[in-house]
């Protein structure tokens, strides 16, 4: 008979009390919301530190505003931008803001166009965060061991660091978020196509389609795949019949140097603030080609590995936890905002973790592995959710720790997936 796994092992869930992460969440929030309402409450467009609010914002209404003149193909020429954030500001600005999206993400703002800069970015924070708390309660909703804590849930999704940064910054990541959510409801109810199409979407961010197409092919999930192209190509032909050839050749040649060169298109802090595999070896090699090439080397394995979960008998939530974190790691350009994508993940393994370890069904003296990596999921969800917070300290250790957990977490989602450690699920059918 296999011999239990060691007792510290299986002790140390037992730090992570639902009372130990409340009193800890509430901190958190505190600290966090406590300093953006000292800094955002001077009355105006800048805030305490002299900085624009929701500064990352600027680029969208300028968008709309470009594009309703008929100019959408300036979009691409930083002079034209920096001189509408110079008019926004009303004097000159040190802030540089470059246009990574497609022409196609200015038509939603273009109702914001007329409104005052502050107000617009009000009101778009406003129904982002409803957004946000929409998908975490429609994910949360599904989680049968974490209906219990509905205010705990609540409580560290408004803790969670990723979301303060979007907030003050003014992002679109909860776009982001809706797509993974949607796609996460289609898979529930067994409309692969749907899920697809829905992840699809993403392509107004294209960062997040590195790996998940791959990944889809290499599992064999060819609805979801089926849907995934359908939905991406068309947007870029909506795209390209609404604006036009030279508009998206403009943006297209922008993807191509931001893609061959992305240290010209980042600032010089940028890679403290990434949390994805390139600003990992970018941080710890100083040599560009050696730090690209471990980058696709790390990609690649990723990407197998999130095709091998996918594919296994494993449940629903680890296997699409899997796709976020495949998806968050191999994104080439992943700020620490782009984290809220993660939410649904975070929340599906800890439910699922949870649920495992109290589920009687499961014969714990046949899946060791499986009973080992409990205790170790907990403990590196706890550090999914926290580290985000310290990226800055990158900048001296040269070590972004928060990529080295999710890395941790899909392996040790891939140990429980591989043949003869698998749980038994009702969930267990292959998409």
């Amino acid at each position: 008979m296999p011999q239990p796994p060691p007792a510290w092992l299986l002790s140390a869930p037992r730090w992570l009390t639902p009372r130990r992460i409340r009193a800890q969440a509430l901190v958190l929030a505190v600290c966090l919301w406590g300093v953006c309402a000292v800094d955002f409450a001077t009355p105006g467009l800048f805030d305490r530190a002299g900085n624009i609010k929701f500064q990352d914002f600027l680029q969208f209404p300028i968008a709309a505003h470009l594009v309703t003149q008929g100019r959408a193909a300036e979009l691409y020429g930083n002079r034209i931008v920096d001189d509408e954030i110079r008019t926004i500001v009303g004097r000159e600005t040190t802030v540089h803001l470059q246009y990574f999206y497609g022409p196609q993400v200015a038509l939603p703002f273009v109702p914001f166009e007329r409104l005052p800069f502050l107000t617009a970015a009000e009101l778009w924070v406003t129904l982002s965060l409803l957004a946000y708390f929409g998908c975490v309660y429609l994910t949360w909703r599904s989680c049968r061991s974490l209906r219990l804590y509905p205010g705990l849930v609540a409580l560290c999704a408004a803790a969670y660091p990723p979301l303060f940064h979007f907030f003050v910054r003014g992002q679109i990541s909860a776009a982001a978020l809706l797509c993974f959510t949607a796609a996460l409801i289609a898979f529930r109810t067994q409309r692969d196509w749907l899920a697809g199409i829905a992840l699809g979407f993403l392509v107004f961010k294209p960062q997040f389609l590195v790996a998940l197409p791959l990944a889809l092919l290499l599992a064999q999930a060819w609805k979801a795949l089926a849907g995934f192209t359908l939905s991406a190509v068309a947007q870029l032909v909506f795209t390209f019949l609404y604006f036009g050839r030279s508009v998206m050749l403009a943006y297209f040649s922008m993807l191509l140097h931001s893609a061959s060169r992305p240290s010209t298109t980042e600032l010089t802090l940028s890679p403290i603030q990434m949390h994805s595999l390139y600003s990992f070896w970018s941080l710890l090699i100083s040599w560009p080609p050696g730090a690209a090439a471990l980058y696709l080397v790390s990609a690649v394995f990723v990407i197998g590995i999130a095709a091998v979960v996918w594919k296994s008998s494993l449940p629903l939530p680890p296997r699409f936890s899997a796709l976020i974190l495949a998806a968050v790691l191999v994104n080439p350009h992943l700020y620490v905002y782009d984290l809220l994508s993660l939410a649904p993940a975070l929340l599906l393994l800890v439910d699922w973790s949870v649920d495992r370890s109290v589920d009687r069904s499961v014969d714990w003296s046949r899946d060791r592995t499986s009973y080992s990596s409990a205790p170790v999921l907990r403990g590196l969800l706890y550090l999914a959710f926290v580290l985000p917070l310290v990226g800055p300290l990158a900048r001296w250790t040269h070590l972004q720790l928060s990529v080295v957990v999710f890395a941790a977490l899909l392996w040790t989602l891939y140990r429980i997936a591989t043949p003869g450690h698998k749980f038994a699920s009702a969930e267990s059918a292959v998409v």
